[in-house]
């Protein structure tokens, strides 16, 4: 089993659909948890890698950096930012800190707006919210996290890397045998005719 912990917002299902045409015998299972829980599981040996965001506080995992995120920011319909294209953060005022799903619930609530990665925003988007893009808030990045290389966790390191099945270290594909040729029939090579 090749257990893939990831964080809310992060979508590891085209890859884990590579992984599962490339590695049929070695079964990939895919856990949603939190930051802190993700770099627990990889160092307790409960999860063989994770994708999460950097910085990494724990020196001995390591990481290869994925892809950015841009910033939105999270208001209840019929607020003022709804109007806009986008915001700058000194334009908002209530920026809640914290837990994101929380921080959603109190927004439809019309307590305060909140500030995420878009692709959390919309992992929780509800009918009474809506987002928009804030062009200064700092980016976060995605980066895939492990503890111990093996060859299970290198061959994952491949597929999000884009490496090909030919190129790839995975389980070998087993190769039809060609038929045997038949045997080409010998034709004698004419003599030219003398005069």
């Amino acid at each position: 089993m090749f257990t893939v912990a990831y964080v809310l917002g992060v979508t590891p299902g085209k890859w884990a659909g590579i992984w599962n045409e490339r590695m049929p015998r070695h079964p990939l299972t895919l856990s949603q948890v939190s930051s802190a829980d993700a770099v627990a599981a990889l160092v307790a040996g409960a999860a063989d890698v994770a994708l999460l965001r950097l910085p990494l506080d724990d020196q001995s995992l390591s990481s290869i950096p994925l892809y950015v995120e841009k910033p939105v920011v999270v208001v209840p319909k019929g607020h003022v930012v709804e109007a806009l294209d986008s915001v700058h953060l000194a334009e908002l005022e209530g920026v809640l800190e914290g837990d994101w799903a929380a921080n959603v619930e109190l927004v439809a609530a019309n307590v305060g707006v909140a500030v995420m990665p878009q692709s959390v925003a919309r992992a929780l988007s509800r009918k009474d919210v809506v987002a928009r893009p804030v062009v200064d808030a700092p980016d976060t990045q995605v980066a895939l996290v492990w503890l111990t290389t093996t060859p299970e966790v290198e061959e994952f390191i491949g597929i999000v890397r884009g490496r090909t099945a030919n190129s790839s270290r995975g389980e070998p594909t087993p190769k039809t045998p060609k038929p045997p040729r038949a045997p080409r029939a010998v034709t004698p090579k004419k003599r030219p005719r003398r005069r």
